[in-house]
């Protein structure tokens, strides 16, 4: 069974129009119409508008509009369009290459290519199993930092206390010479914390090539880590 959100559709398409013609046209507010900016825009006014379910492209057939109430509709989310394009382009994303059509992803679909699950994990004192926060928390791979799929997921990622001690990371996808190839991928989470010892967690990741890459983040395709602990130096061997 699969449910489908018709007002998507809507935004979506409303969005696409406000921006098409912005890009074409011209604003003086000077708006970034960037990719990203348009993804935010899309969720600001998608939070803000009742949704519409349906199951398959049978419960799609029985969408009955009249007229007024789509005209209504479309006024409705353009102006939480408008309102959204105010909000975001105060609040830009700092880690993303704002520009026209930049969507930080310019890998060519056609390419096979690994799609690497986002990866997922919470951090703990070891000593009073409190979630440690504001410290960062780096994803390395032979030694290096792992390049993030795009400018939305740091690393290292700084964990603040909001977060119980919750961190993330969504790696680039990596090029395949072939489909269907299966590989396994090393990595290692090391965080580095006053007065507690470096801890580095070594793991390990399967991922097949495929030619459609993962392009949007889902919880069906998540790599979760054990709770990881930290302890003052000398303490890990003792509590091993």
């Amino acid at each position: 069974m699969e449910l489908h959100n018709t007002m998507e559709d809507l935004v979506i398409a409303r969005v696409n129009e406000v921006f098409d013609a912005i890009e074409r046209d011209g604003d003086e507010r000077k708006y970034c119409t960037c990719d990203q900016c348009r993804m935010d825009i899309v969720c600001y006014a998608l939070n803000r508008v009742k949704p519409h379910y349906i199951v398959s492209n049978r419960g799609a057939s029985r969408v009955r509009w009249s007229s007024i109430e789509r005209q209504q509709q479309i006024a409705d989310i353009t102006a939480l369009i408008h309102e959204g394009f105010r909000q975001v382009n105060h609040n830009q994303r700092p880690f993303f290459e704002h520009a026209p059509g930049h969507s930080g992803q310019d890998r060519d679909k056609n390419i096979p290519g690994f799609t690497i699950p986002t990866i997922m994990g919470r951090l703990f004192n070891g000593n009073n199993f409190a979630p440690i926060s504001d410290v960062d928390v780096e994803l390395l791979c032979n030694g290096g930092l792992v390049p993030m799929k795009d400018g939305n997921w740091q690393n290292p990622y700084h964990i603040v206390p909001q977060t119980d001690g919750a961190f993330s990371f969504w790696p680039a996808p990596i090029t395949a010479d072939v489909v269907n190839e299966p590989r396994i991928f090393e990595y290692a989470i090391r965080v580095s914390a006053p007065e507690l010892e470096t801890l580095t967690h070594f793991f390990k990741v399967s991922a097949t090539s495929e030619i459609q890459v993962a392009g949007s983040f889902t919880l069906k395709r998540t790599f979760k880590l054990p709770d990881l602990y930290m302890f003052p130096p000398g303490e890990a061997e003792q509590n091993g």
